[in-house]
């Protein structure tokens, strides 16, 4: 089928969010005064619910087609006519498409439905929901462009909304700060972008097919094979640009800096961001370019390094953090390096099945750890909480399944995701036992940090003082209903994707039409086998060990941190010094 089927409902998945955005941003101030905030609610989780309602009906058309046929366009109106440039605003859904918006609009609903509650004593409720709802619309507008500029436009997008909710109470001047940082480093990685676009369309122009428009990508992209610049091949110097906007967005060395940072901002923000939008962008672009990655062997395996580095030396940190939030913080850069670890490897398929499995028990995790501040009295400090299990159940239960789903436990969502990047990581023609090795290693130090942050808010003594302890409560519904459903998706999210030698992946199938079937196996059903067993054992061991010290208390921590004269302690408690670097 060589024209996709033109449907004109793609615009309002994007777009109520910005009629959202623009009623509380305009008139916000004034209906929350004069009508209350139940109003500011309605106008901010109405358009994220529809849009997650017409999500579906995309889905479902493209469902109904042959899958060489499943793709939908949108096109509004010619956006840019420059030379040989042309740009429509146009909104395109294919089955990758898909599965980001049902992410963002299903996740980020639940997102907007649990803000309701956290954020219902703040005097600047209205803005704060402006601005949820211009983000979401700017991540939609990402991951639904048609071309790679629009995809510049909704990329800049979240960046500014990041900048604007991560500094939301910019009365404290450590807040705003860590959203100017937010801002800044992203700018280092959107120069990047900015040079790989350029480049490419320059590069295709001076072959007489100047696009951006992705199809087109896909077409002519072998185009610019045998072209170099300065001696490099030109598909090469594009993908490391565009690598470099990669890590930015999605938090990789060295662009990882700002995320930890992103926790000033409120904990359902840090959810949107961590879960549902802005660190996935890069992952979802790395996806969407994927057969001009597949072209560049040597960016692939620059991507698996920094994806697999990036994965281990975040758990390190992880290991000793005392933040609630700050753990969560390196465990999202930690996980992101998995997805890409598994787009280095050319296993597209296998990253963007984590990115959809960690959305749900991320978002899980950071609305938990919310609902714990919001029964603390603002308290984020570990060390200050204990025994919370029987004062938050919901909190609590929901957060345990999070926990088995990030740390790999089997059933869960996470261990058919992990288990699938680790097996590509060994299995695949990019691949090595090296990577599979220190991916191992990282699942088991998740695992670890997971149990050790479990055990230290929601068992043994509460350590809070006598006033916090007094007024422990369980949150209300709009609170819990969203980490219930929340933790429902971190199992059942899972069976969608089971390994080959359980039946095969039925999410696979659904990216074939994307991502293609030229991915080889080297290895047989057996070694899967294997592989999955030991990579089970290594959590199991890390499991164990904060079980040991954190629960049974059979174990001192400091024996542990007092290592090597502490060194490595300090050295992770103060994650590795970068910041002063």
């Amino acid at each position: 089928m060589d024209h996709p089927i033109q449907t004109d409902y793609l615009r309002w998945i994007v777009l109520l969010p910005l009629v959202g955005a623009a009623v509380n941003g305009l008139l916000g101030a004034v209906l929350q005064k004069r009508i209350g905030k139940w109003i500011i609610s309605l106008f901010a989780c109405a358009p994220v619910l529809i849009s997650f309602l017409l999500s579906l009906q995309a889905f479902l058309d493209l469902l109904a087609l042959k899958p060489d046929e499943r793709f939908l366009i949108d096109r509004l109106y010619p956006w840019l006519s420059v030379g040989s440039l042309r740009v429509d605003m146009a909104f395109w859904v294919d089955p990758l498409s898909a599965v980001m918006i049902l992410v963002v609009t299903g996740v980020g609903g639940l997102i907007h439905i649990y803000s309701t509650g956290y954020m219902r004593e703040d005097k600047s409720y209205w803005r704060y929901f402006a601005f949820l709802n211009l983000f979401t619309c700017a991540m939609l507008l990402l991951v639904t462009a048609d071309n790679l500029l629009l995809m510049f436009v909704g990329w800049e997008g979240v960046g500014l909304c990041s900048y604007a909710l991560i500094g939301f109470w910019y009365h404290d001047h450590v807040n705003a700060r860590a959203g100017n940082k937010a801002f800044i480093v992203n700018r280092v990685g959107d120069f990047g972008f900015v040079l790989g676009l350029f480049l490419v369309f320059w590069s295709l122009d001076r072959s007489g097919h100047g696009t951006l428009v992705f199809r087109e990508l896909e077409k002519f992209s072998s185009l610019l094979q045998g072209q170099e610049i300065w001696g490099v091949g030109v598909v090469t110097l594009v993908t490391l640009f565009l690598f470099v906007g990669a890590t930015g967005k999605s938090a990789q060395i060295p662009l990882h800096v700002w995320l930890p940072d992103a926790m000033q901002g409120p904990t359902p923000v840090s959810a949107l961001i961590h879960a549902a939008t802005m660190v996935t962008a890069g992952v979802y672009m790395v996806c969407r370019l994927h057969f001009l990655f597949s072209a560049a062997p040597a960016t692939l395996a620059v991507i698996a390094a920094i994806g697999v580095a990036t994965a281990l030396f975040s758990a390190t940190i992880a290991l000793t953090q005392t933040d609630i939030k700050r753990v969560l913080a390196y465990s999202t850069v930690s996980q992101l390096g998995y997805m890409f670890l598994a787009a280095g490897v050319a296993a597209y398929s296998a990253a963007v099945f984590h990115l959809m499995t960690h959305a749900f028990f991320k978002a899980c995790l950071f609305l938990g750890s919310g609902s714990v501040i919001h029964a603390m009295g603002g308290e984020q400090d570990m060390r200050k909480m204990g025994g919370l299990r029987r004062s938050l159940p919901y909190t609590f239960w929901t957060f345990a399944v999070a926990v088995l789903a990030i740390a790999g436990t089997p059933l869960t969502a996470g261990f058919f995701s992990k288990d699938e990047i680790l097996w590509q990581a060994f299995s695949s023609p990019h691949g090595s036992p090296l990577l599979w090795v220190l991916g191992v290693a990282g699942a088991g130090l998740t695992a670890f940090y997971m149990f050790r942050q479990f055990f230290l808010v929601f068992f043994g003594a509460c350590r809070a003082d006598h006033h916090v302890k007094a007024h422990l409560h369980e949150s209300p519904k709009a609170m819990t209903l969203p980490l219930v459903l929340l933790a429902v998706g971190s199992i059942a999210a899972g069976w969608i994707g089971l390994p080959e030698i359980f039946g095969g992946s039925r999410f696979a199938e659904w990216l074939e039409p994307v991502f293609g079937t030229h991915r080889e196996v080297h290895a047989s059903g057996s070694s899967e086998e294997i592989l999955m067993v030991l990579s089970v054992a290594v959590a199991a061991a890390g499991f164990y060990i904060a079980y040991l010290i954190y629960y049974q208390g059979r174990l001192a921590p400091e024996r542990f941190s007092s290592l090597a004269g502490g060194l490595f302690y300090r050295l992770s408690y103060n994650k590795y010094y970068i910041d002063e670097i």
